[in-house]
Order: C-alpha cells, then sequence, then structure tokens
C-alpha cells in the first residue's frame, strides 16, 4: 500500500506543483484542512478541547490571504484568531481554560502559516519563467520543488545513513531512530539534492549550496516537532489520510519546515 500511494501520489504531485494556479491552491487548501483535523484529532485523545470551528475557520481565512498575496489581511486573521480564543475563554470559562486556549492557537498557526507559505512560495514571481528539463516552469513552482528535492533527499539519505552507520541517538526522548549520523546524511542529502535541482534549472550555486544546508536543518526540525506532538499525545500517527504513509502531518512535518526558510531565502537574497 506504501509503494501504491506512492507510485499515484508522485505523479499527482508533480502535475499539481507545475500547473499551479486555483488546482494547486485547492490541493494546499485540502490538505491543511485535514493536517487541522489530525491535529485537534490528536489534542481530543489527550482531552484537550481544542476550538475545532475556530481553528478551521481561521486556517480557511489564513490560506485565503495567501492566495490573495495581502500580508496586512494574514496578520488582521491572526489577531481575530487569538481575540476570538481569549473571548472564548471567558464566555466558556467552565469547559475551556487557558490550557485548552494555548493549544488551539498553536495548533492553529502550526497548520495555516507553514502551508500558507506553500502557497506564497509557489506563486512567487509569476511572470518570470526558468528553463528545467521538465520545460519553462514558472519560478514559483521551480523554488517549491528546491524545498520539496531537498526535503526528500534529507529524510531518504539520513534514513540510509542512519541505518548503516547510526550509532548515536540524536533525540531519543522524542524519535529514539534518529541518529547523529542520520542528521549529517540528510545534511549532505539536502545540498546534492538542491545543487543538482538548481544547476538543472540554471540557478546560482552558492544560492543552491546555502539552501541546501538551510533546508538540511530545517527538514529533520520539522520531522521531530511532529514527533513531539505525537509523543505528547500518545499516537503513533497523525492519522490515515494516506495509506502507507500515516497522516497529512506525517508526510508533511519536514516541508512545513523547510517550505518557510526557501521562501524567505528567496525574497531577501534571490528576488529582493
Amino acid at each position: 500500500m506504501r509503494i501504491l500511494t506512492a507510485v499515484i501520489g508522485i505523479p499527482v504531485a508533480i502535475y499539481i506543483i507545475n500547473y499551479g494556479t486555483w488546482v494547486f491552491a485547492t490541493a494546499v487548501a485540502l490538505l491543511a484542512v485535514v493536517a487541522w483535523h489530525e491535529f485537534a484529532k490528536m489534542m481530543y485523545a489527550k482531552d484537550i478541547n481544542v476550538q475545532y470551528g475556530i481553528g478551521l475557520l481561521s486556517i480557511i481565512l489564513a490560506l485565503g490571504c495567501a492566495w490573495l498575496g495581502n500580508e496586512q489581511e494574514l496578520i488582521m486573521v491572526i489577531l481575530l484568531l487569538v481575540l476570538l480564543i481569549m473571548a472564548k475563554t471567558v464566555i466558556s470559562h467552565n469547559n475551556f481554560g487557558i490550557i485548552d486556549a494555548a493549544i488551539t492557537l498553536l495548533g492553529t498557526l502550526y497548520v495555516s502559516l507553514p502551508f500558507s507559505h506553500l502557497l506564497l512560495l509557489r506563486f512567487t514571481e509569476q511572470q518570470q519563467y526558468i528553463p528545467t528539463i521538465l520545460g519553462n516552469l514558472s519560478a514559483g513552482a521551480v523554488y517549491l520543488w528546491l524545498a520539496f528535492i531537498g526535503t526528500w533527499a534529507s529524510d531518504t539519505m539520513a534514513y540510509f545513513v542512519g541505518s548503516i552507520f547510526g550509532r548515536h541517538k540524536l533525540c531519543p526522548a522524542i524519535s529514539p531512530g534518529k541518529t547523529y549520523e542520520g542528521a549529517a546524511g540528510g545534511l549532505v542529502g539536502s545540498v546534492i539534492g538542491i545543487t543538482a535541482m538548481g544547476a538543472l534549472g540554471g540557478l546560482s550555486l552558492i544560492h543552491t549550496l546555502i539552501l541546501g544546508f538551510l533546508v538540511g536543518i530545517a527538514a529533520p526540525v520539522g520531522d521531530l516537532a511532529e514527533s513531539a506532538l505525537k509523543r505528547f499525545t500518545g499516537v503513533k500517527d497523525s492519522g490515515n489520510a494516506l495509506p502507507g504513509h500515516g497522516g497529512v502531518l506525517d508526510r508533511f512535518d519536514a516541508i512545513m519546515f523547510a517550505v518557510p526558510v526557501v521562501y524567505y531565502y528567496v525574497k531577501a537574497f534571490i528576488i529582493s
């Protein structure tokens, strides 16, 4: 089932990312909604009263702001989220306390902001095209592929290097299987993957090397952060939306950290 999901999912992902437009925005919105559902379900298992409706509305509004490219409106959505949640602690003080409010706020931001950056990065410089082996792709699509390929290369290399050479535990309290050796291998994998992708698109070598290093650090941190959530709530997988791969959070945890890193690097140093 794991292989079948990958065989179907990879071509679909390639098409959606490269096509962009409302198709990509809709796919990201669906993933974000499922991710929020998974987060809320994990917290319910811990008897934390997450406000599902407020979180869902905030996530949809945040994604809409990201798609329209209005940062001021995104700030307004975050402010609205905070005010609504804090008001809820007053209105429903008997069954919705500060811990419930804090976890609701954490989960909503954890899902909405990284998935919003998927949209922000994909729709960066839509009128600029970069020649690749897949034809001329918009700059945003190429930059997004840097994040995805760097993350996948990091995860793959970390697994193989860790399996063969792993001796020293990286973070045993959160993820016993991860090692320093695997993390080093993942860092190298990310640098190689992003540099290779950048070369195919004619991107600057120094920029792709730096991005490879940054993604190689961010991706495993994202993985460990989601592992910490699962460890806290006592669940093995965040969900079963992707057969053989777990839930959306299980598959996108590293991407959720890598994409913002690529986005702000691109904004600061490549298309400033």
